[in-house]
C-alpha cells in the first residue's frame, strides 16, 4: 500500500511540474518569438501602397501557407503619425481588407461588398484622434468616413484579392497594389 501512495504521490508531483513548464512556455514564447508577422510587415520599405507578400507563381514566401488563389498584401500603420486612411478600388475580383494590432489580433474585417460607389475609404485611428475627429466634425456635412478605433497605436492592415483564375493573378495583383495606406491629414495642417 505504502509503494502505490508513494507512486501516486510522485506521479502528482510529475504532472503539476509538468503543467506549469507548459505554462511558463506558452506564456514565454511572444517574448521569445523576433518574427512574427508585425516584425516582418515593418522591416518592408516605407510605402503609401500596400505591398505584396504573397508570392507569384508558387515562389518560397514567409507565410505559412499561402493561398495560390488570393494575392496577399500588406501595409503597417503607427498611429502616432496620425489616422490611417486606407482606400481602394473595388473591381470584379473579391477583395478583403482586414485590421490587426501589432499582437496579430484581428479587430476589423470588411469585404469589397461594403464599398460606396466602387470606392472602399477605412480611416483607423486611436480613441483619443476619434473623439478629436467627432469634435472636428460639421453638423450639416458629416463625415462619410468609416473611422475604426485600434486596440493600439501600431498594428498593420491585410489585403487579400482573390484571383478564382490562373489568369486572373495579374489583374488580383493590381489590385492589391492599388490600395493605398497613407496618413491623414486634418486639414488645417494642409
Amino acid at each position: 500500500m505504502r509503494l502505490l501512495g508513494r507512486f501516486i504521490i510522485a506521479t502528482s508531483i510529475g504532472l503539476v511540474l509538468a503543467a506549469g513548464v507548459h505554462i511558463a512556455v506558452i506564456l514565454a514564447s511572444p517574448h521569445f518569438a523576433r518574427q512574427d508577422a508585425f516584425a516582418r510587415i515593418a522591416a518592408l520599405p516605407p510605402a503609401e501602397t500596400a505591398q505584396i507578400i504573397s508570392a507569384p507563381g508558387g515562389a518560397p514566401t514567409w507565410l505559412p501557407k499561402p493561398d495560390p488563389a488570393a494575392v496577399v498584401a500588406v501595409c503597417p500603420f503607427d498611429l502616432d503619425l496620425g489616422p490611417t486612411r486606407v482606400a481602394a478600388r473595388t473591381g470584379p475580383l473579391l477583395m478583403m481588407v482586414s485590421f490587426h494590432a501589432k499582437t496579430g489580433d484581428l479587430f476589423f474585417a470588411v469585404t469589397d461588398k461594403a464599398a460606396a460607389r466602387g470606392q472602399l475609404e477605412l480611416v483607423v485611428m486611436t480613441p483619443r484622434q476619434l473623439d478629436e475627429a467627432r469634435a472636428d466634425d460639421d453638423e450639416n456635412a458629416p463625415s462619410r468616413d468609416v473611422r475604426i478605433v485600434a486596440p493600439g497605436n501600431r498594428g498593420y492592415v491585410v489585403v487579400r484579392v482573390v484571383a478564382p483564375m490562373a489568369s486572373l493573378r495579374a489583374q488580383a495583383e493590381e489590385a492589391a497594389k492599388a490600395v493605398s495606406c497613407t496618413v491623414d491629414q486634418d486639414e488645417d495642417e494642409e
